[in-house]
């Protein structure tokens, strides 16, 4: 019984041990500020067009079936209002983080794989370099600073969709919609 617990435990306990080394790794020497670059790069630009899909199509759906369930209380002028507290403070952060991580996360499971396979992780240890520190922390400190802007990005495409959607079939003025937002 006790082995059947046994595996799911250690792999548990690898990942906070993998974690605990990637965050304290943020703190200390060297930076591979090439590969920080680098990992923003594929992780931020690359995730930037299903990031603006996302944002904006979720904005303009929003704004639809919000402005649908207000006509009922007579309040669609508060369309604007709802769909933004809605997407700031929930939808963006949460739908741009599902994005990105769906994307990059199996190209990084892949990538680090495919070098653990071919023992080039193992030649970094042989050479004195700290794999986590050179291969998992630039991408934690590329995620931590790239995300966050991608959501603010969401965030102003997802009140782009709902402005569309305001203005053409709600016939809210621009003034109004963002007055209101």
């Amino acid at each position: 019984m006790l082995d059947l617990l046994k595996e799911p435990v250690v792999s548990i306990q690898e990942f906070f041990i993998l974690s605990g080394r990637a965050v304290r790794n943020v703190v200390r020497r060297p930076h591979y500020l090439d590969d920080i670059i680098l990992q923003m790069d594929v992780i931020g630009f690359g995730s930037l067009p299903i990031v603006i899909l996302t944002g904006f199509f979720t904005g303009a759906v929003m704004a639809l079936q919000m402005s649908k369930a207000l006509a009922q209380y007579g309040a669609v002028g508060k369309t604007a209002e709802v769909v933004t507290i809605a997407i700031v403070r929930e939808l963006g952060p949460v739908l741009t983080a599902l994005m990105v991580v769906g994307r990059n996360s199996s190209g990084m499971a892949s990538e680090l794989g495919s070098m653990k396979v071919t023992e080039q992780i193992d030649a970094m240890r042989a050479l004195g370099t700290d794999p986590v520190q050179k291969l998992v922390t630039p991408r934690l400190v590329a995620t931590g600073i790239v995300l966050p802007l991608l959501t603010i990005i969401a965030d102003f495409l997802g009140l782009f969709g709902a402005f569309i959607i305001a203005y053409t079939l709600l016939q809210m003025t621009p003034a109004h919609f963002w007055n209101s937002a």
